[in-house]
């Protein structure tokens, strides 16, 4: 586990560093994150178990990290009361644009799926091994059903 936390701390660090550097307009954790996912992809099937593992280790504790932005949202009850409006707006338009970019992004896989541009990542094999099974049971007779 300790290995773990240390690529992740590395990779956000590296991102931090870059961000710095370049002066990019990119938080340094974001970039850790993608240097992250670049460093698993680069690994392919091996991955990385024991980052896998000290991820696990923290999303345990993640409800931990909600307590100071509670407290933050009770210190600044009064001036929410007074805007409520447009956090409610911002609130709800937060979840409209998130919900529009996921529709696009599921509809754009599917549609990429379909061309067999992007791999079906394993469940078309499983299909296939589910209907086989299916022809196996007694009594299953494909043709009935297809009448």
């Amino acid at each position: 586990m300790i290995v773990g936390l240390l690529v992740l701390l590395l990779c956000q660090l590296a991102g931090e560093l870059l961000s710095r550097a370049l002066d990019l307009p990119v938080p340094g954790p974001v970039i850790g994150m993608l240097l992250l996912l670049l460093v698993l992809f680069v690994r392919g099937e091996r991955g990385l178990p024991q980052v896998e593992r000290a991820a696990e280790g923290v999303l345990d504790e993640l409800p931990l990290l909600f307590i100071p932005a509670g407290v933050g949202v009770i210190g600044y009850l009064g001036l929410i009361r007074d805007q409520w409006l447009p956090v409610v707006g911002g609130m709800v338009g937060g979840w409209a644009a998130g919900l529009v970019v996921t529709a696009l992004s599921a509809a754009l896989v599917v549609r990429l799926q379909r061309r067999r541009l992007v791999a079906p990542s394993g469940m078309a094999e499983q299909a296939g091994e589910l209907a086989r099974d299916a022809e196996r049971m007694d009594g299953y007779d494909p043709e009935a059903e297809r009448r």
